[in-house]
């Protein structure tokens, strides 16, 4: 299953990154989870939306191609980052290329609830008709206090947020194997 995964953060040793490194490297035998780089996206614009740069058409496509988007988000201020922010916004123009497709969100950070208000913010946007992304319900995953999770290395290390990832994950691949997310009412338009 060919997984595109949004990380939405740009710090060298982030939490997030290195979550995303985790998920790829952990769950390869079962997942291609290949991270997208949004960074080189420029901020969304709308007069350049029907010819954008290079970047946004290789983003756009690689988004297309996957079977869902895996979401990867820090909380900047209660909220998503800008970056994911202008991430969706060229995802919700012209083809329209995130609506239907699943989407499974992932978050840490350094506070006790590791997430919680962005990845809920996310939800609110991924549910918007221009995007209609299916959620796997119950399936949520805030790692709170990630500097005690990870080592120096970037390696986690925390065998119960080790233990959860692998059966949140079991549980996505079965949600999207079942196909039941086709009638999720979160794809409605």
């Amino acid at each position: 299953m060919k997984i595109a995964a949004i990380v939405g953060s740009l710090r060298k040793d982030s939490f997030n990154m290195r979550l995303a490194r985790y998920m790829q490297e952990q769950f390869k035998h079962k997942l291609d989870i290949e991270i997208l780089k949004i960074h080189e996206l420029p901020f969304y614009n709308q007069d350049i939306e029907l010819d954008p740069p290079e970047s946004v058409k290789i983003f756009k496509h690689k988004v297309s191609m996957a079977d869902a988007v895996l979401w990867i988000t820090p909380e900047y201020n209660y909220s998503i980052p800008g970056v994911t922010k202008n991430a969706i916004d060229w995802l919700s123009r012209v083809d329209k290329v995130m609506k239907g497709k699943p989407s499974w969100i992932l978050g840490s950070s350094m506070g006790f609830l590791g997430s919680v208000r962005a990845q809920l913010h996310l939800r609110e946007i991924l549910f918007s008709p221009s995007i209609a992304s299916p959620f796997y319900p119950g399936n949520e995953v805030y790692i709170g206090t990630a500097h005690e999770k990870f080592n120096e290395h970037g390696e986690l290390i925390h065998e119960p947020t080790k233990q959860y990832l692998k059966t949140v994950t079991d549980h996505f691949i079965e949600w999207m194997e079942s196909g039941s997310w086709r009638f999720s009412t979160s794809s409605r338009v």
